[in-house]
């Protein structure tokens, strides 16, 4: 009996090991942009990125809040596809000398003509949301990320990756995207936006909090705003936390997105 007794707890203990390293990410190899973090980022994607009137000028917004002795250095810039993957886009192209980036306007919506060269320090870059887990398109996800990477670094600039979120109805994606995003990124020595895992965070934390449009894909105005803290955690290196900039969205709501943000980036590079 207590042979039998042993036996029975043994199988439960390699069955409980095997369900958490089925549940294990790999971890990131790069945890920050800093000390030299950027402050013009050119943001490469799709409709993630554009929607709400685009996450990346959102966070130009909460940049300057953060830093307004400094406001006109920071510059985000989208260039974006609806439904697009990253083999959509040229990115040698994008990058050229004297394109993207070649003037940009103050906030009295004035033409400023930016110094010529290198226009952008980093370059975020998103696939589809469903290719670098699709079992067609993934291969095509390694392949570019790859690609672009060598290409962003060639033209002066560092390469980072945005891990999107999963579907409102398939929360499965979550897990997947993040380990194909992470291993994007330790393959390509680049930062990951784990963005991703904060909106998953957010489900759990306030399931009554809607994060997506009706779509149930792109997100909402609250969904982009976390998506923007995220990216300005990452990015920055700073806390989104007390930001005054909130995208017109009530006090309780920024409260919780900013502090899931910034918690999402401490836990996910390890801090």
């Amino acid at each position: 009996m207590m042979r039998l007794f042993a036996r029975v707890m043994l199988a439960m203990c390699l069955a409980v090991a095997v369900g958490l390293n089925a549940q294990a990410q790999t971890k990131p190899k790069v945890t920050s942009l800093g000390p030299d973090f950027p402050k013009a980022v050119l943001f490469v994607g799709n409709s993630f990125f554009y929607y709400n009137n685009g996450m990346p000028g959102h966070l130009t917004f909460m940049e300057r809040a953060a830093d307004p002795a400094n406001k006109m250095a920071y510059r985000n810039t989208m260039a974006t596809i609806g439904g697009s993957g990253l083999d959509w886009h040229d990115m040698d192209n994008l990058l050229r000398p004297g394109g993207l980036g070649a003037y940009s306007f103050d906030e009295q919506n004035n033409v400023i003509f930016n110094k010529p060269g290198r226009q952008y320090d980093a370059v975020v870059m998103m696939d589809c949301s469903q290719c670098p887990i699709h079992p067609q398109l993934k291969d095509a996800f390694v392949t570019f990320a790859k690609k672009d990477s060598d290409i962003v670094r060639a033209h002066g600039m560092r390469p980072v990756f945005f891990m999107s979120w999963a579907y409102a109805d398939k929360p499965e994606m979550t897990e997947q995207l993040a380990e194909a995003y992470t291993t994007a990124g330790n393959a390509n020595d680049a930062l990951v936006i784990p963005a991703g895992l904060a909106f998953a965070r957010v489900r759990k934390l306030q399931p009554e909090l809607n994060l997506y449009a009706p779509d149930k894909r792109h997100p909402s105005p609250a969904g982009t705003y976390l998506a923007a803290c995220v990216t300005f955690a990452a990015v920055t290196g700073r806390s989104p936390v007390g930001n005054s900039y909130v995208m017109g969205l009530d006090a309780p709501t920024v409260e919780l997105l900013q502090k899931a943000a910034w918690d999402t980036v401490q836990d996910y590079y390890g801090r």
